[in-house]
């Protein structure tokens, strides 16, 4: 049988158990927080005198801080990108509406909610250009992106279980900013947001880790291959009005690494959690490629630790058109 039949065989199998993912890992939509609950009320009389507020407590903030703000916002907007790539994904069938295409449907709507409130909130501030923004949103939606996994399940699933924990690292470091200048507003947004994404991580950690259990060279070799070929971003297309793809993207990974949101080591400590929670180790019943690739994996990031200890960040700071300095400390 071909790897792309077997791909098929295994995900029809775990097709049964996805009821079952959505219960233990998504929030019914009648209970979850909405955006609105954590946003002025603009039917209410003190509507204008509670934007004021957000106004002056953001008006503390840096801009490096906004800058981070802008790129995990446009990033949670572009989920109509993500969500069209993971419905072509071998085993998710849309048409027939299988059990894959419900999670992906539904996981798609809690993670929309993200995008909304950061966004809003945003606008509410006032330290930003919003128009900016949403040029740069739009390109990364028409744009589109490349995440290294073309259909297969196995590869898609690596990237999901990695970059959901990348963005909870990313979201909670900001909470924390924003706690530490005195926005508690924002920082309870921001952790909220935060929690959704570990929860998303956990749901597709469980979804190698039952992979492994019915096909476990090949997961391992699909492990090996997204790990060789480095995790992208899914907003690695980022550009700015009047830009090439890729400057924007590469200004904003800097300021993320020196304000503390996400770094080369946030990076090296997210693979090696990946490598503990499958008990890469302790896998049996491996093909002699397999077991090679497994010896990869386990002495990769103390090398990748070795090599982000040499990286070095330009010393000048990149002016984005979505902030302005003069609006922000």
């Amino acid at each position: 049988m071909s790897i792309k039949n077997v791909r098929l065989e295994v995900m029809q199998f775990l097709d049964n158990k996805v009821d079952e993912f959505v219960d233990k890992f998504l929030i019914p939509i009648e209970t979850i927080w909405q955006p609105s609950d954590f946003l002025p009320d603009s039917q209410s009389d003190t509507f204008f005198e509670d934007v004021k507020e957000i106004q002056e407590i953001a008006k503390d903030l840096p801009y490096d801080f906004w800058v981070a703000m802008v790129g995990d916002t446009i990033t949670e907007e572009a989920l109509p990108t993500y969500e069209s790539w993971l419905m072509d994904v071998e085993g998710i069938d849309n048409v027939e509406r299988n059990g894959w295409s419900r999670w992906i449907r539904q996981w798609t709507s809690e993670e929309n909610r993200h995008g909304d409130l950061l966004n809003k909130y945003l606008y509410l501030s006032g330290r930003v250009n919003m128009r900016e923004v949403e040029i740069t949103t739009q390109h990364l939606i028409a744009d589109g992106f490349d995440i290294g996994t073309g259909r297969d399940p196995y590869k898609n699933f690596v990237y999901t279980s990695f970059q959901e924990l990348a963005t909870y690292v990313s979201h909670n470091r900001v909470s924390q900013i924003a706690k530490d200048y005195g926005d508690k507003k924002l920082a309870k947004v921001c952790k909220l947001i935060a929690g959704d994404e570990m929860r998303h991580h956990h749901a597709y950690c469980e979804f190698v880790d039952q992979i492994f259990k019915v096909d476990p060279s090949e997961m391992m070799l699909a492990f090996q291959y997204m790990m060789k070929q480095k995790i992208t971003m899914p907003a690695v297309f980022l550009r700015e009005s009047g830009e090439k793809i890729g400057v924007a993207f590469e200004q904003f990974s800097n300021s993320a690494q020196k304000l503390g949101v996400y770094t080369a080591n946030d990076y090296v400590d997210i693979m090696q959690k990946l490598i503990d929670k499958w008990q890469i180790d302790k896998i049996g019943n491996l093909t002699d490629e397999a077991e090679k690739a497994r010896d990869y994996l386990m002495k990769l990031p103390g090398r990748m630790a070795k090599i982000s200890e040499r990286l070095v960040l330009p010393d000048e700071n990149y002016i984005f058109k979505w902030v302005q300095p003069a609006l922000v400390k």
